[in-house]
């Protein structure tokens, strides 16, 4: 079991920055991927970024590559998403993830285990 909790959310202006934070327990965290999904009102969940277990592998959807840093600390179990840039459309509640392998996954059937979300709200 791994339990997950999100923090760091919260209203900012466009072209600003937040750093979200997930902080899981259980004694697997070192060799599991990672994810940051989120999701809009009236939309789909979708994929932002991923981690692999060692985080030497890292992926983003085009949507926020080069805006976006997904980073882990395995001693913290704690992983990070740095959000720079930030623009209205970034608006949505935004999900930490945890999967069953070290390889990352883009879709949210690569993950077992959800955080309960964080808001973020990028005002124009």
């Amino acid at each position: 079991q791994v339990q997950l909790v999100e923090s760091g959310g919260g209203l900012v202006q466009a072209g600003g920055s937040l750093r979200l934070s997930c902080a899981a327990s259980g004694r697997t965290f070192s060799y599991i991927a990672m994810g940051w999904f989120r999701q809009a009102p009236g939309k789909e969940r979708e994929f932002v970024a991923a981690i692999s277990w060692s985080g030497g592998s890292t992926s983003y959807a085009d949507s926020v590559k080069g805006r976006f840093t997904i980073s882990r600390d395995n001693a913290k179990n704690t992983v990070y998403l740095q959000m720079n840039s930030l623009k209205p459309e970034d608006t949505a509640v935004y999900y930490c993830a945890a999967g069953t392998r070290g390889v990352p996954s883009t879709t949210p059937g690569g993950y077992n285990y959800w955080g309960q979300g964080t808001q973020v709200t990028v005002s124009s």
